[in-house]
């Protein structure tokens, strides 16, 4: 029945589904998981990082990048897609710039990105854009915000969220750890987005690629050592924690 209205992207099904909108959210869902949480003073963005091949350089397989000194973004779902939608972003902010003399707002570049994705929905030709962006970063006044966009072109803005394979495993995790408390110093913030990764990714720090971005500073990428330290920190207070169980029982 389907396969009568998902030929063109305009056209909806009789019970009110843009079908190759929900194609373009599948396909987020097969893609790598990516987490954003907003801290006190920082913003942490995590993504899943794959296996490269041997002989590839692995400094070209990117999931995180910067829109502005001020803007980073996270994604999960196609790379081809991500890097057309990249592009046209950051020219957006350099062309905001020139013209306004000010950086983007983190809404208002979220807004960008999540309008050109919903002209994609109702143009014949074009195809829904198959990812779902983590925008954060901070406003010139220094508050911090986190936004999530979808294939479709809604966006909201959130204390931490995830998105791509597994992501509604990492987001009950984050709705039952996330407290104001928890995210009150930067080394916390760091933690909980590593703790939230670490429920699905099964081969530790070398699966993960962690962005820090602070106020007034440039991103920040962990290295691996770093990434290392935080993991094995993690693991101890797991154990612990199951060692009280235990007495407890």
């Amino acid at each position: 029945m389907s396969s009568r209205y998902d030929r063109a992207i305009t056209v909806f099904s009789p019970d009110g589904h843009l079908l190759q909108v929900e194609y373009a959210q599948e396909a987020v869902r097969k893609g790598s998981t990516a987490i954003g949480v907003r801290g006190k003073d920082v913003v942490v963005l995590g993504v899943e990082k794959k296996s490269v091949a041997k002989l590839q350089e692995e400094r070209t397989v990117r999931k995180i990048c910067l829109l502005d000194h001020h803007v980073v973004m996270a994604f999960a779902g196609l790379t081809a897609d991500a890097r057309v939608l990249i592009n046209r972003a950051q020219v957006q902010c350099q062309s905001h710039k020139l013209s306004e003399e000010d950086p983007v707002t983190l809404e208002y570049i979220t807004r960008y990105i999540a309008e050109l994705k919903q002209k994609h929905t109702q143009s014949n030709g074009r195809r829904p854009f198959g990812i779902s962006c983590l925008i954060g970063g901070f406003d010139y006044d220094g508050v911090p915000h986190l936004y999530k966009t979808e294939p479709s072109g809604v966006y909201c803005e959130w204390k931490a969220n995830a998105t791509g394979r597994s992501a509604k495993t990492v987001r009950e995790f984050l709705e039952e750890h996330y407290s104001p408390a928890a995210v009150s110093t930067e080394e916390g913030t760091i933690t909980l987005a590593i703790r939230a990764l670490l429920e699905v990714v099964q081969s530790g720090q070398k699966s993960l690629e962690v962005a820090v971005m602070r106020r007034d500073e440039p991103m920040k990428m962990l290295d691996a050592q770093t990434i290392e330290e935080y993991v094995k920190k993690i693991e101890l207070a797991k154990e612990e924690e199951a060692e009280k169980k235990k007495a407890k029982k």
